[in-house]
């Protein structure tokens, strides 16, 4: 599986931004999807997840509210949707994929990086204030 996000930009706080996540293959409904970042300095960190079917989701407690995670499984493509945004959101934004084929893998262990098997290139987000 390739992924390749896009949709990051330069944006003021409070505005909004969806980051798009396009994946290769035929396979993208056995795939749990997860966005993460990494700020300049720290390490990356969870964002949100998302279960292959769409059903259901996880976030971490830094983004409740402002951004939605949800995906297209006809177009292989997850979307992060970001609402007020804001400076301390800046980062590289990446998607990643983690093969759930049987559907048993619980959704919460998605949090971990170290549980996906594809990485997107990431996408820069900058929100200035």
């Amino acid at each position: 599986v390739q992924l390749q996000a896009s949709g990051g930009g330069l944006v003021q706080a409070g505005d909004s931004l969806r980051l798009s996540c396009a994946a290769s293959g035929r396979t993208f409904s056995r795939y749990d999807m997860g966005w993460f970042r990494q700020a300049p300095g720290k390490e990356r960190e969870f964002v949100v997840a998302i279960s292959r079917s769409g059903g259901r989701r996880i976030y971490a407690d830094s983004v409740p509210g402002r951004f939605t995670i949800s995906r297209d499984n006809a177009k292989n493509t997850v979307y992060l949707q970001m609402n007020s945004l804001q400076p301390e959101d800046t980062a590289v934004y990446y998607c990643a994929a983690r093969l759930n084929g049987l559907g048993s893998l619980p959704l919460d262990s998605g949090r971990s990086s170290r549980n996906y098997d594809y990485w997107g290139q990431g996408t820069l987000v900058t929100v200035s204030s």
